[in-house]
């Protein structure tokens, strides 16, 4: 008898370990939410230990905006500070790109040039072709930069190999949708994103392969309104963010399996885009709720 009410005191300690185990579990990945100082935030870019946040600083969420009202944040340790102030120069900053002691940011028709050393000078201005109205994402291979523009179906190309000498954008691949850019050695990922917000089977993750011979493969099957694409830290897969259903997934490279990513909020995502992986940390911005969600892996 002594026997088995030790036992089952033991058993009762396991549990109630196992439950603060869980407990603390659940606690250490609960979400941050950062909202100081952010007005429709529509990208992260990792930054100095940090975290960039493009801004578009408008009363009413329009991301083709000519207000001149964007700026850019600076999140790190839990406080926003102003990276790039909201002098006139952004309406609707999205995606990000940093090389060469530049900073690129995407805004509707262009693409604006920042010299880190000098943040407070004019930035350079690279124009996209008429008609090239949603400019969304940036990444390079080499000293190619490649920018999405979603709603031409096209990306561009730009050389970079002279920062003095900036080429204009050329066009580069004709791509569904493109909007989040993501470069791995050669390859380019793209997650496709309907302009008019009407959803179709191309409207999905694709890979290039090799930049240097352009050919579209799927990665994923299933069609959505996908904006954010980033590598999880160990690199055996990809997060991409969903307007429709809003969401964020993970993709295994090995199987092409899609995973849904639960997230414990009190108000769920609306319109999460481009996304950022650092310190095993994904960083979502949350558009129309004016918020980035910081989650652990």
């Amino acid at each position: 008898m002594k026997k088995m009410v030790s036992m089952a005191c033991m058993g009762l300690t396991f549990l109630l370990l196992a439950c603060g185990t869980q407990k603390q579990k659940a606690e250490s990945q609960a979400p941050t939410v950062v909202q100081d100082g952010i007005r429709f935030c529509e990208s992260t870019y990792p930054y100095d230990g940090g975290m960039l946040i493009a801004n578009f600083g408008t009363e009413q969420l329009n991301p083709l905006n000519t207000e001149g009202k964007g700026y850019i944040l600076y999140y790190k340790e839990g406080k926003t500070s102003t990276f790039i102030p909201a002098d006139g120069n952004l309406s609707a900053p999205k995606g990000m790109y940093i090389g060469k002691g530049h900073l690129f940011v995407c805004d509707v028709n262009k693409i604006l040039v920042y010299n880190l050393d000098n943040r407070e000078a004019a930035p350079r201005t690279l124009n996209l072709p008429e008609g090239c109205l949603f400019a969304n994402d940036l990444a390079a291979v080499g000293d190619t930069l490649y920018a999405s523009v979603t709603n031409a179906d096209k990306i561009f190309k730009i050389d970079i190999s002279d920062m003095d000498h900036l080429g204009n954008p050329v066009e580069w691949f004709t791509v569904p949708g493109p909007n989040g850019l993501l470069a791995d050695g050669q390859s380019l990922y793209i997650a496709s994103y309907p302009a008019d917000g009407n959803t179709q089977p191309q409207h999905t993750i694709y890979r290039v392969a090799d930049v240097a011979a352009p050919a579209l493969e799927k990665v994923i099957e299933t069609p959505g309104q996908y904006d954010g694409i980033a590598f999880s830290s160990d690199s055996t897969a990809l997060y991409i963010t969903n307007w429709a259903p809003a969401g964020l997934s993970r993709v295994d490279l090995n199987t092409g399996t899609v995973t849904p990513v639960s997230i414990s909020l009190d108000q769920p995502l609306v319109g999460p885009a481009d996304i950022t992986v650092i310190d095993q940390h994904v960083y979502i911005p949350d558009l129309p709720n004016s918020r980035v969600v910081v989650i652990s892996e």
